[in-house]
């Protein structure tokens, strides 16, 4: 039971006030510097609080982590500053040696667990080693928080790369690598992508597209339907038209080039295939 005399810690309990907080009554404690601080039953019963402030680093109310470990984190002791919501900032100790100021509900939660030394690894030995394409040849410094390093392409570019990155294997090549599986996906030929002709001619629309017709939109500012075609990476405008049949027309005829290239292509890979077979027999022959 509390009442007047009850002792918690250096605090003697000395008379109970009006105020209550959460239901429970609020009693004027004296504290044995000559300090006075209000307390509620249930915090006098807990002993949570057991001086005016005068002797702890954490005051009142707060909640003691001091000594708790979170990650490679140990807290020390509360600051005088605050984050968000009013959150107690407290300093804390890292096993890398560093010391960092984290908010109390960022260290409860987990969201922090290192000065930052997890986010950011130490610096490596990696000269000479090989990441896919890329073999480290010197060290490049350190930006953004992140160790760079310079590399050397297998295609003979040299190109700087975050040590996270290669890591990760999120990095493989000085960019080689990707331009060579995007030409492969497009069936580049004279820098025209086959696979996207074909697509157009058997009616594949453009996400982009509103019109229903590939190479048609509408000129708000003309009021006209206009049609166009792009081959070999030159757009080639077709004219404007108050109708869009006249326009679809328009670009229909234009699409004859697609055919011609289509034909000839079709036509070299037909020419290819009997040459390989005949190349074939005389090797049997032989």
């Amino acid at each position: 039971m509390i009442g007047i005399g009850t002792k918690v810690g250096f605090l003697t309990v000395e008379e109970a006030t009006e105020q209550r907080k959460a239901g429970y009554t609020v009693w004027r404690c004296r504290c044995s510097c000559g300090g006075e601080i209000l307390l509620d039953t249930r915090c006098l019963q807990r002993g949570t609080v057991k001086d005016c402030g005068c002797r702890s680093a954490v005051r009142p109310g707060q909640r003691d982590i001091s000594g708790m470990r979170f990650g490679k984190l140990t807290a020390i002791r509360p600051t005088e500053e605050r984050g968000s919501g009013r959150d107690v900032i407290w300093l804390c100790k890292c096993d890398c040696g560093k010391e960092a100021k984290v908010a109390l509900g960022q260290l409860i939660s987990g969201r922090r667990k290192s000065c930052g030394c997890l986010g950011h690894p130490d610096r490596k030995d990696w000269i000479g080693k090989q990441f896919g394409r890329l073999t480290v040849i010197e060290y490049a410094g350190k930006r953004g928080g992140m160790h760079r390093w310079k590399c050397l392409c297998a295609c003979g570019r040299e190109t700087v790369v975050g040590q996270t990155l290669l890591q990760t294997g999120k990095t493989k090549s000085c960019g080689c690598l990707q331009a060579e599986v995007h030409r492969e996906n497009l069936e580049l030929v004279d820098g025209t992508s086959v696979k996207i002709l074909r697509s157009i001619k058997e009616g594949h629309l453009f996400k982009s597209n509103i019109s229903g017709h590939n190479g048609v939109y509408f000129d708000k500012k003309r009021s006209l339907w206009v049609a166009q075609i792009t081959f070999k990476g030159k757009t080639k405008y077709l004219g404007a038209f108050a109708k869009l049949e006249d326009a679809v027309k328009a670009r229909e005829r234009g699409e004859e080039i697609y055919d011609q290239f289509l034909e000839q292509l079709d036509g070299t890979e037909e020419e290819a295939v009997p040459g390989e077979r005949n190349h074939k027999k005389n090797d049997e022959r032989e």
